[in-house]
């Protein structure tokens, strides 16, 4: 018997729909679910069981709120919730309590979803880790830099759960531990009321179990009308195979995910060609490394000039000290160069539908002091276009390898619906 905590969000919105599932008894098993795997994985920076129980009670009494109604979520630790802490991943906002709730949370709450918790952000979304295990082999890494996000979903204590990415933070953890990932086109869903580290990068994000429950959690945090993904056809699509210049970064089993994919998309009737990056891409990664070194600093005066003992060495020495005198021509420049990127992108889209690329370098590092390469991400996150990652493999180590599709700039449905047609057939043995 399927318990409620194991059902995707669909399948339990049309339970609370029919009225064969109540709010209480869905979020009661999740909190079971939470309490029985908790230790060994670490996702929660803050669990509220009561509150959330409280929250089911009250959408039980009626009338329906929206899409979520119902479903239970986690909010990454850099995002404000008003009856939570908002750490940050840092001591210096130990038990920091925002006055508002971020756009993104109040009008998931507004559309009937349950609060859960605060999931472990790294610090300030950078690089050093927080405590979260992978949920299929704690001795792994679960990715960053929405770690908690990407293993509290992936581990069933959750349907939903928002995670954020400035390099590959939203993408990498679902592939590393084995869920739907979604970074949606730059600006889409509201960055109000999170913690910024690269203004020109940070993008909200979506995490779920599957497509189809993905395109219900970004109709609620959208405040739209939800509709069923239009059905695609695998046949015709044009589908455009891009290693990037990072494929010698990926592991040889990552490689041959991705050729795979390739060729089962080619057998289901995709028309599949190569797409290399040249041109404007010719330093893409140092273009974007220049900007995330001028702004983050300065996104974190404040904590740097008061609390700069608070910070981990890691982000003294790597990302503050070393980096915030970049020249600010220096930072222009790299901007005009990431813009030609996105409008040679743009053009390139006029003759494809989505590209095919690694959601990852591989199956999640081995140990807790690496979040991995977010060489596979930059491509989506610094161009602004859709992506999503898909669970479809497993490596030698039996950890999970994604596979990730990019599509054109505010094109999100027509990638989400390409994702639901291919997902099973990327899921193929053989």
């Amino acid at each position: 018997m399927t318990e409620p905590f194991e059902l995707s969000a669909t399948e339990a919105a049309a339970k609370i729909d029919s009225g064969t599932l109540n709010v209480e008894t869905l979020v009661a098993s999740c909190i079971d679910r939470i309490n029985a795997r908790e230790d060994a994985v670490l996702a929660w920076k803050h669990f509220d069981p009561e509150g959330a129980l409280s929250q089911a009670r009250t959408l039980d009494q009626g009338p329906k709120r929206g899409a979520i109604h119902g479903l239970p979520f986690g909010a990454k630790d850099i995002i404000d919730t008003s009856t939570m802490p908002t750490g940050h991943g840092s001591p210096i906002y130990e038990g920091n309590r925002p006055a508002i709730d971020a756009p993104c949370v109040a009008l998931s709450l507004q559309s009937g979803g349950v609060l859960m918790g605060k999931t472990v952000s790294t610090e300030f979304a950078s690089r050093h880790p927080g405590a979260t295990r992978n949920p299929h082999n704690p001795a792994h890494s679960p990715g960053g830099s929405s770690s908690g996000s990407g293993a509290a979903v992936a581990d069933l204590m959750v349907p939903f759960a928002f995670g954020t990415q400035t390099g590959g933070s939203v993408i990498r953890p679902a592939a590393f531990c084995g869920c739907v990932g979604y970074k949606p086109t730059y600006g889409l869903i509201s960055a109000a009321g999170v913690k910024e580290n690269t203004r020109s990068f940070d993008t909200v994000g979506l995490y779920a179990r599957t497509v189809d429950d993905i395109a219900l959690f970004r109709a609620a945090v959208l405040a739209i009308e939800h509709k069923a993904l239009p059905e695609r056809r695998i046949k015709g699509l044009r589908i455009a195979f891009c290693r990037t210049m990072f494929w010698d970064r990926a592991s040889e089993a990552n490689q041959k995910v991705l050729e795979d994919a390739a060729d089962k998309l080619r057998r289901a009737g995709a028309i599949v060609s190569d797409l290399t990056l040249e041109g404007p891409f010719d330093d893409y990664e140092n273009h974007g490394k220049t900007v995330t070194g001028f702004e983050f600093p300065r996104a974190l005066t404040f904590e740097r000039t008061h609390h700069m003992e608070k910070l981990s060495d890691e982000l003294k020495e790597k990302f503050l000290k070393a980096e915030e005198a970049i020249d600010f021509d220096k930072y222009q420049s790299a901007l005009n160069q990431l813009a030609a990127c996105r409008q040679w992108l743009a053009d390139k889209f006029a003759d494809h539908d989505v590209i095919l690329t690694p959601s990852a370098a591989g199956e999640a590092p081995e140990g807790l002091s690496y979040t991995g390469d977010p060489c596979f991400n930059i491509l989506a996150t610094w161009t602004y276009t859709p992506a999503i990652t898909l669970p479809t493999n497993t490596g030698p180590n039996g950890l999970p390898i994604g596979v990730q599709l990019v599509g054109p700039h505010r094109c999100d449905l027509a990638v989400l619906a390409i994702a639901k047609a291919a997902f099973p057939v990327l899921s193929e043995n053989g």
